[in-house]
């Protein structure tokens, strides 16, 4: 029985082809270090780093590649974004639906009576109104961090009205794309997002261990402190690190490998017929069918996603008598079925769609997903609560 994965928001699987053999070919044939040497296999490779940054920029409306910063993941570009602007006395506005890479540095910065932070409360399905983002603003309000898509119940944030917000009230919008990067068509220009952080091994479809903090070609990168000083094989007579982009936030070995997977990941999502558009929409309807059709057939269902919303392609469940662990492993172990249980790192999420503190089952869909997956998944699930 092959496997159906419903575990996407986790990490995308499968990937394109093109990915893998970018990543094998990167280690095998072009090891050399990006930056580092004048010898053919490092300037090749400094070439393919520069390349998967114009491709970056590119795909998200920025003209400037070297104003993409290459990180590990989402969570790393969150916290050079955040901890690079905390300022003593300043505030943040964030809401309820973030993910803990944003809700975490802004508590520790608290803690240390750096800053000061308030939490707008989403609806209970998980929408943020603009209106009580504006009630928020204080005085020393510094900057907006707005998670774009949900990775709980995959609802869509109004990104271009938060931002036209931010813009007319002079606050730094940080958009938290983990989820919506490959997923929904998204440009920095237009939506007046100043840092866009994601990572590459989710919608984007590259591998685990990349991600990019990418600023607007309007932002000023002075705003922002460097969390990490090293070699960067630029002015290396100096003990002074670089301030120029992008070593001033890059030092170290990149991960060429996965900047090349990385690279195949766009290059697929932006040759897709239809283009992203076409993504977007398949996985929306994904999960409208899944929820549409679960609430039908499956007895003591509830589904904290709205299947008349935008969405992502997540859908967080529950099934009364059944734990969210028990579901998962059955489907697991019986149908060969991927899915994930719990809070999701996510916790004041859950409180906000109120399933804190036992959680949910999440299904998140993928462009490599088929209308029958979803129909077997349900099938299952069925199986499971008649055995009940």
């Amino acid at each position: 029985m092959n496997p159906i994965y419903f575990d996407n928001a986790a990490t995308s699987f499968p990937k394109p082809d093109a990915v893998y053999t970018s990543v094998y070919n990167c280690m095998q044939v072009g090891g050399g270090n990006p930056g580092r040497s004048g010898h053919k296999m490092s300037i090749a490779a400094g070439q393919l780093v520069f390349k998967t940054r114009k491709a970056l920029a590119e795909f998200f409306g920025v003209r400037n590649p070297m104003r993409v910063i290459f990180t590990l993941n989402a969570t790393e570009a969150l916290n050079l974004a955040i901890i690079g602007l905390a300022r003593k006395g300043t505030h943040f506005i964030t809401t309820s639906m973030e993910h803990n890479s944003t809700l975490r540095p802004l508590h520790e910065l608290q803690k240390k009576g750096l800053i000061n932070y308030t939490i707008v409360e989403a609806s209970a399905d998980g929408l943020i109104d603009p209106v009580k983002i504006l009630d928020s603003i204080q005085t020393n309000t510094r900057a907006v961090i707005i998670n774009h898509a949900s990775n709980v119940t995959g609802t869509i944030q109004p990104i271009l009205e938060i931002g036209k917000l931010c813009r007319k009230n002079n606050l730094i919008l940080i958009a938290d794309c983990a989820q919506s990067a490959g997923t929904v068509p998204i440009h920095i220009a237009e939506s007046n997002i100043d840092i866009l952080c994601l990572t590459g091994h989710k919608g984007l479809l590259g591998p685990r261990g990349t991600g990019a903090m990418i600023l607007s070609d309007e932002f000023d990168e002075q705003e922002l402190t460097p969390l990490k000083f090293g070699g960067t094989g630029s002015l290396s007579d100096r003990i002074d690190h670089p301030d120029f982009l992008p070593d001033k936030f890059e030092c170290g070995t990149l991960n060429v490998p996965g900047i090349a997977g990385l690279y195949e990941g766009v290059n697929f999502i932006s040759n897709f017929p239809g283009g992203i558009a076409v993504i977007s929409a398949t996985k929306n309807s994904f999960s409208r069918n899944f929820i549409t059709h679960a609430k039908n057939q499956i007895k003591g269902f509830t589904c904290y996603s709205d299947e008349n919303m935008r969405n992502s392609g997540v859908v967080s469940f529950n099934i009364e008598g059944i734990s969210a662990s028990e579901i998962t492993q059955w489907l697991s172990e019986n149908h060969n079925i991927m899915s994930r249980q719990g809070l999701h790192c996510a916790p004041v999420a859950h409180k906000t769609i109120g399933t804190f503190p036992q959680g949910t089952v999440r299904f998140s869909f993928g462009i490599f997903n088929t209308f029958s997956e979803i129909e077997q998944s349900i099938s299952a699930l069925s199986r499971l609560v008649n055995e009940k």
